[in-house]
């Protein structure tokens, strides 16, 4: 949908336009040296201004390449390490909008961001083999920061947060010990 004013900026470069190649047709007919020769180039010349516009339209249009951003190997866990609690947490894990999808956690190891209001920071812990946990009750769990020095300092005993995954928050916790 366009407005008032861009009707009338393309009006104005359509009667540009077409008065410039008015005046290139009556310079190409007129004979050198006259007046008439020399009005059609002025009025070619009128056209100047708005190439301008044009380009700069032709431009805007164009497809652009988002930046790139330098190639930083993110920070990871180290896995040859081990794993090495941070803390101990209480955590709930939230039910799902679905009875279907409602099953426990499975045992294994899990990665999200433990967020306190708005700062987030990146963890890990582990599901005990044999110990499925159900949602919606709480469970205690050691924790391991990515950063452990940041984060202890957000996440004192007694601090509550969120479990960040992807783009859902999935529960809910407070540490109960920093170890």
């Amino acid at each position: 949908m366009t407005t008032k004013i861009q009707f009338r900026r393309k009006v104005i470069v359509i009667v540009l336009l077409c008065v410039a190649v008015g005046g290139a047709i009556v310079r190409q007919r007129a004979t050198p040296g006259t007046t008439t020769r020399d009005i059609a180039t002025l009025l070619m010349v009128l056209w100047v201004p708005i190439i301008g516009n044009v380009i700069a339209w032709l431009i805007s249009k164009r497809p652009r390449r988002a930046p790139r951003a330098p190639a930083v190997a993110a920070p990871s866990f180290d896995t040859t390490a081990g794993f090495t609690p941070h803390a101990r947490v209480a955590l709930t894990f939230r039910k799902p909008g679905l009875p279907s999808q409602d099953v426990p956690i499975a045992p294994g190891e899990y990665r999200g961001a433990l967020v306190v209001d708005k700062e987030g920071f990146s963890a890990r812990w582990m599901v005990p083999a044999g110990e499925p946990l159900e949602r919606g009750k709480a469970a205690v769990l050691d924790v391991e920061y990515l950063s452990p020095e940041v984060a202890r300092a957000r996440l004192p005993q007694g601090a509550d947060f969120r479990v960040l995954i992807g783009d859902s928050f999935i529960a809910d916790g407070r540490v109960l010990q920093a170890l």
